[in-house]
């Protein structure tokens, strides 16, 4: 036995080596690859979904144009039917208690703005038969809906 073998060499220290782990593949991140398509992806979607949306007020209130005038003839044909002609004005229909009050335009934003149909097509109300008044109503405002047609056509 020598008497330098207990000892370690004078020689400076070698550098520890970081040893690497492999990571498995399935807990790796995403490429950079990956990401830019899902983002494209997501910018088109969004890019689709903003051009519906653009569109959304002005279908509601066509929609409830639609509804209001559905409620108003319809009103206005039980009014007709229970008393036997029709009203002279839409304030009627609220004074007999046939809807709670006149609905406001929703394109006009006025309920002073129905344009009303009177029997006989003049303005007298009434066609000499005690049966007189108003047979339909129609929107009072100008210009063309989503679907091309003219306000005042509904």
């Amino acid at each position: 036995m020598s008497m330098f073998s207990g000892f370690r060499s004078a020689s400076p220290p070698r550098a520890k080596r970081r040893r690497s782990r492999a990571v498995p593949r399935s807990q790796s991140g995403f490429t950079l690859l990956e990401l830019l398509v899902v983002i494209t992806i997501i910018g088109i979607i969004s890019a689709l979904a903003a051009v519906q949306f653009t569109h959304m007020p002005q279908k509601a209130k066509e929609a409830v144009l639609k509804e209001d005038l559905y409620i108003l003839r319809d009103v206005i044909d039980q009014h007709f039917t229970d008393k036997g002609k029709y009203p002279t004005a839409l304030q009627d229909l609220v004074d007999a208690g046939y809807i709670r009050k006149i609905p406001v335009d929703p394109i006009t934003n006025s309920a002073e703005s129905w344009q009303l149909e009177l029997v006989g097509g003049d303005d007298t109300a009434d066609d000499g038969e005690g049966t007189g008044g108003i047979y339909d109503v129609h929107s009072g405002a100008t210009g063309t809906a989503l679907d091309g047609t003219s306000y005042s056509e509904w």
